[in-house]
């Protein structure tokens, strides 16, 4: 048995590593149809490995990319001194959201003990939970009033610049759950079913949400898409707009859901990390990601992001 029989990959395909495909060129590829070099259609799959620098220890991983579509494989259990050397060699180089190239001793360990072996105990597949657009929901009506022992919160609705200095200081005076700053945090919501299958609205901020969200995108192309959905009055309403860095950490949850996200059940499980309005001082976005149940910055097109939008109800 060999890598990819063990990940019961299709059988009508024949994947191969791409060797020299880089996590930091990957949006750029993919999201673009290719480039002037590469054509890359709709059903093309490729796989590279790629180093995963939010897991602690940092872990050595098979990435599933083609148009719009991203999905870890599996993650290789490595010698953990080869890791941390790929890292010291390519972390300063390659990618802002942690997800970095593998080195040449790496590469030489895995065409020896992965690739080219018929030894599959070093690769252990990641199960992924089927994702629906539109999660079914069991929440109160539209009318049901904020209890009692809640107390509305108003949270910071225009956006601004951000230095890195800035968020612990953001996330504890909410005690908004992040698991880095503030891991005792917790944020009660009161999510309401509006009845059009599309949003929620939380009484305890006032705010209505998008329930799925925006594909991933530059954040050019996410404005221009939150734009489209003003003029075409999405669920009503023209207002909608991206969340500030405070309304989306407003919906961070301490436990994950069964879509393995730090979020209501009644949002959908593919909309993993989202843009915010803010951008970091002195460059760079501000991402709330609820798989990791953090936030990031990385650049607004490289890797570019998801969008969830929200109004003031």
């Amino acid at each position: 048995m060999g890598l990819f029989d063990k990940l019961a990959n299709d059988k009508r395909i024949s994947p191969t590593i791409d060797w020299d495909l880089l996590p930091a060129e990957t949006f750029t590829l993919f999201e673009s149809w290719g480039t002037k070099n590469r054509n890359i259609t709709n059903q093309e799959r490729s796989y590279y490995f790629f180093i995963d620098g939010w897991a602690t220890p940092p872990s050595l991983c098979l990435m599933e990319r083609g148009i719009k579509h991203a999905r870890v494989l599996a993650r290789i259990d490595a010698p953990q001194q080869l890791i941390e050397q790929a890292l010291r060699d390519e972390g300063k180089s390659h990618s802002l959201d942690r997800s970095y190239a593998i080195n040449d001793a790496l590469k030489e360990w895995l065409q020896a003990h992965v690739v080219d072996s018929h030894d599959d105990s070093r690769v252990i597949p990641l199960v992924t939970v089927p994702e629906k657009e539109a999660p079914a929901i069991n929440l109160p009506g539209a009318d049901t009033p904020l209890p009692a022992s809640m107390t509305k919160v108003s949270l910071p609705n225009k956006a601004r610049h951000l230095q890195e200095e800035e968020i612990p200081h953001l996330v504890k005076s909410n005690n908004f759950y992040d698991a880095i700053r503030n891991p005792q945090g917790t944020f009660t919501n009161f999510l309401v079913d509006n009845g059009d299958q599309v949003t929620t609205t939380d009484k305890s901020t006032g705010l209505m949400w998008q329930r799925h969200g925006l594909d991933i995108s530059s954040i050019r192309r996410l404005r221009k898409d939150i734009e489209r959905l003003n003029r075409e009055r999405y669920a009503g309403f023209s207002d909608w707009r991206l969340p500030t860095l405070e309304e989306a950490l407003s919906l961070m949850e301490p436990k994950k859901n069964q879509q393995d996200l730090h979020l209501d059940p009644a949002f959908s499980g593919d909309i993993p990390f989202i843009f915010v309005a803010e951008e970091r001082a002195p460059g760079g976005y501000w991402f709330c990601d609820y798989k990791r149940g953090s936030v990031f910055w990385a650049s607004g097109t490289i890797p570019g992001g998801f969008g969830r939008v929200c109004r003031t109800a």
